[in-house]
């Protein structure tokens, strides 16, 4: 699992500003090629789609400039907006509201391809998400959100 920074981190630069380095997302994947339902797990630490997305699609695609299309479910995301803005790119989002879809959110980048990824609630316990998180990306298991979620 990819370590998040406590906080976001704030200095000063050139010319007596400040800069802003986005919090690494809280992520685990797979360690290889997933052959189930998921990749793996993602755990936003607010609801607020167009503030935690940016760093996800930053780990996720390393190319800046390329094409991501994110799918989020309705329900876990009412607000969210239909673009976001990143460093070098701009993020399409299609909410859906179907039930296939739920606590999951579909990256498809340009150069890595497809990650489906359970979306963890921001509210749930340490104890509790870091669980779902290696379940998720525990290539021995084809479970899916809803079956990942009910079980942990």
């Amino acid at each position: 699992m990819m370590e998040p920074s406590a906080t976001p981190a704030e200095g000063p630069v050139a010319h007596g500003g400040h800069t802003y380095r986005m919090p690494l997302p809280r992520l685990a994947l797979t360690p290889e090629v997933s052959h189930g339902p998921l990749d793996g797990a993602w755990w936003p630490r607010c609801d607020a789609l167009e503030l935690e997305l940016p760093s996800l699609v930053a780990a996720l695609e390393p190319d800046r400039g390329t094409t991501v299309r994110v799918t989020v479910d309705a329900a876990q995301w009412p607000d969210a907006p239909h673009t976001v803005m990143a460093p070098g790119q701009v993020i399409a989002v299609d909410v859906t509201g179907s039930v296939g879809e739920a606590h999951v959110i579909t990256l498809d980048c340009d150069t890595v391809g497809r990650w489906v990824l359970l979306v963890v609630p921001p509210q749930k316990p340490t104890d509790t998400a870091t669980r779902l998180m290696a379940a998720a990306a525990d290539p021995a298991l084809h479970l899916g959100a809803s079956a990942l979620l009910t079980r942990c």
